[in-house]
């Protein structure tokens, strides 16, 4: 291939007598003569001080860089943002954390779209910044590679994030002393890198790792470990081999690609927001991917991974055994999985998987796929008249198939904390949880604090929770997130009242209101929208623009019409 093919996006920026003031910036800036020669690699980090999950990453990028360059590339490392979820949660600052993945993805086709950036290697740690990365590099369609930054180490006796929240329910419900929080919180999170269940951000890189968009076993390495450092050292190489061989995103992220990682986060016992940003992911690549589609699967897909929440084991200790990569052979040898689907490695699935030990076969994590803990999905798509377009439930079978209770309703995440730790929740409520979806909120907050403070208070098996926002990967319980249309948009779920019956029933996958169709009618046509939470700046641009949580929550095509 003729060096000019290498470099057809650098070149625009860098060849000719025109291009001298360029090329004078870009020689401040680092580059040598030669450099000019050689495909340009943007190198997009999320470092940040901000959070554990990236504080680590400024040093990741360093070795991707000089990768990279021995490759024969020209790395150029620039930031974009990242939050935390775990820091903001519960607060009026988790609004921006849904927001942030749309801000990164832009970020990313921004600056390597103006830059001429020939490929692009994004390193991610933190739940939104993951799939924004992806998306990022999905819009602008040029070889790239997604990094994880790795995971947490637990802290003493096996605590991590989620055990923090849960002790402040405890704490509420007087079963955790003030002594016992402060050591809990002193010590849960000992260092760098991502929360240490299969949370948020260990199912994104799972399920990015599945679709064949990092390299194998990046999603299942420490966040400090030579195995990570290694995982950097091997991008150079192989973006360099993406770039000669002009396999881009659209070649990797197919339809086919987009099961395969559904399968896998299902197996897994993955978060629900994996199929808000798999959605979101197949959208900006040009995949019809539908909430359906998580159903049809689902039906025929196991979970085989006892891992935290809902499970007994953390991320560390699957990574101990082999990380998702036996698992992944596994699933191919028994047909699951499509092997012929291109990655990042230039190689097919099924030829990266084809020396891939098993796991050993004293460990306890993975079940064989004959002895599922679930014979079908955990993450189930209800309908019915609270959610017309659609719900998401994360359902392992240890909360029961059905239940039934009278509402508990509150108007926002703040007033049901309250509540919940105040004692207005009983046994036989559901909680209801309104005006925050991605409109109304607006920024969907993750429901983390009220989940972890109802199992702190032990109400875990007695108490449901609805709501139009979602849930954080640390979530358990009988919980339904993703309600569509949401309450902001005139859904139903913004006439239920104090003591109104409903009903969710897994088996036949409905969330209903149990009130005659004329009640609900005549509500309905009474309602009238509060107005926006936000008038100016970027919450309120997004609310705008932001579609519907069952289309992925995306802002880069308009919003559906009320």
């Amino acid at each position: 291939m003729k060096d000019s093919d290498l470099r057809k996006h650098s070149s625009i920026v860098t060849d000719g007598v025109e291009q001298a003031p360029s090329r004078a910036m870009l020689r401040a800036a680092g580059f040598k003569d030669e450099d000019f020669a050689k495909p340009q690699v943007g190198i997009a980090s999320t470092w940040s001080m901000v959070t554990p999950c990236n504080m680590h990453i400024d040093k990741l990028a360093q070795v991707v860089n000089r990768a990279s360059d021995a490759a024969g590339g020209k790395g150029v490392i620039y930031n974009v943002i990242t939050v935390s979820d775990g820091i903001s949660m519960g607060t009026e600052g988790m609004k921006y954390s849904l927001v942030s993945r749309e801000v990164i993805a832009d970020s990313v086709e921004t600056v390597s779209g103006c830059m001429g950036h020939d490929g692009i290697i994004g390193i991610g740690g933190c739940d939104k910044n993951m799939p924004g990365l992806v998306m990022g590099m999905a819009r602008l369609n040029r070889p790239a590679i997604f990094i994880y930054g790795g995971t947490i180490q637990p802290g003493p006796g096996r605590t991590d994030v989620v055990s923090v929240f849960e002790a402040v329910g405890g704490h509420a419900a007087g079963k955790v002393s003030d002594i016992e929080l402060k050591q809990i919180e002193d010590t849960a999170i000992p260092g760098p890198g991502s929360c240490g269940g299969m949370y948020t951000a260990n199912t994104m890189a799972s399920a990015i790792e599945a679709l064949g968009m990092s390299l194998p076993n990046s999603s299942a390495q420490d966040a400090i470990s030579e195995a990570k450092q290694n995982d950097c050292e091997r991008a150079g190489a192989a973006i360099m081999n993406l770039i000669e061989k002009d396999i881009k995103p659209s070649d990797i992220m197919t339809r086919a690609a987009f099961e395969n990682a559904i399968k896998v986060v299902i197996a897994l016992g993955g978060s629900t927001n994996a199929v808000l940003h798999l959605l979101a992911m197949a959208h900006t690549i040009g995949v019809r991917l539908e909430l359906d589609d998580f159903s049809r699967i689902g039906r025929q897909a196991p979970v085989l991974a006892d891992l935290r929440p809902s499970g007994k084991y953390l991320m560390s200790e699957l990574i101990a055994i082999g990380g998702i990569q036996p698992l992944m052979k596994r699933m191919l040898d028994a047909g699951s999985l499509d092997g012929s689907c291109m990655t990042v490695t230039g190689r097919i699935l099924a030829e990266n998987l084809a020396g891939v030990d098993d796991y050993p076969a004293d460990q306890k994590i993975v079940r064989n796929l004959d002895n599922p803990i679930k014979p079908e999905s955990h993450l189930v798509v209800l309908r019915g008249n609270l959610a017309p377009e659609g719900a998401v439930a994360k359902l392992t079978g240890k909360e029961g198939d059905r239940f039934s209770g009278r509402a508990r309703v509150y108007d926002s995440e703040e007033e049901s904390l309250k509540g919940i730790l105040a004692g207005e929740v009983v046994k036989g409520d559901v909680v209801v949880i309104r005006f925050e979806g991605p409109r109304g909120a607006p920024g969907m907050r993750e429901m983390l604090a009220p989940t972890s403070a109802i199992m702190g208070k032990g109400l875990g098996s007695d108490v449901a929770l609805i709501t139009d926002g979602r849930f954080s990967g640390g979530s358990h319980g009988f919980v339904v997130g993703h309600i569509t249309p949401e309450a902001f948009s005139g859904g139903p779920l913004a006439i239920v009242r104090d003591g109104d019956p409903i009903t969710i029933n897994a088996a036949d996958r409905t969330v209903n209101l149990d009130l005659d169709a004329a009640e609900i009618e005549a509500r309905l046509a009474q309602w009238q929208r509060p107005a926006p939470r936000y008038t100016r700046g970027v919450l309120a641009k997004y609310a705008a623009v932001v579609t519907s949580a069952s289309a992925g929550a995306v802002t880069d095509q308009p919003a559906e019409s009320d």
